[in-house]
């Protein structure tokens, strides 16, 4: 995959593509209730800006912000993939809908314990990035998170911006 257009991840068989603003309205009701993945996409490909600080939550004291210098080296140009995440798993109960409901409250700036991801909440147009999803009934999610941020990084060189690890 090319992680380079909307259309390249809808043939990947991603869905949804729902403003994280919408998402924080509803709840994420419209996100299904089974383990998967999901990606947070960012379709403008100009170059963003930073907040700082961003929206995100303090969890257990802890600042998720990062100066904005930081923020531009982990910009990947080229792509409308900013970060991967997973939902769920053999140990967990996490579902994409409950998950990512933590995530949104966490970028409303609750003490939600979703640190993953959390450049996110430093770029200025946040609110109009948008989340797709993809359940994982045949695969563990870490395995299809970790297989996706691979297929990045073999495309960009690197992970997707707010992916701090593989």
């Amino acid at each position: 995959m090319r992680f380079d257009s909307m259309e390249e991840l809808v043939r990947h068989g991603f869905q949804g593509f729902a403003s994280i603003a919408s998402l924080q309205a509803s709840r994420c009701h419209e996100v299904p209730a089974e383990p998967g993945v999901y990606l947070v996409v960012r379709p403008d490909m100009t170059p963003p800006q930073f907040l700082d600080p961003g929206t995100g939550g303090f969890f257990k004291g802890k600042d998720p912000n990062v100066r904005p210098a930081t923020l531009r080296s982990e910009w990947v140009d080229q792509t409308v993939v900013v970060y991967i995440g997973k939902a769920g798993g053999p140990q967990g109960q996490a579902t994409l809908r409950s998950r990512l409901w933590q995530y949104m409250q966490y970028g409303q700036g609750k003490t939600i314990g979703h640190q993953g991801g959390r450049y996110i909440w430093q770029l200025a147009d946040s609110a109009h990035l948008q989340i797709c999803w993809q359940p994982t009934p045949n695969e563990v999610p870490a395995v299809a998170e970790s297989r996706l941020i691979q297929e990045f990084k073999t495309v960009y060189g690197k992970r997707p911006f707010a992916n701090l690890r593989d």
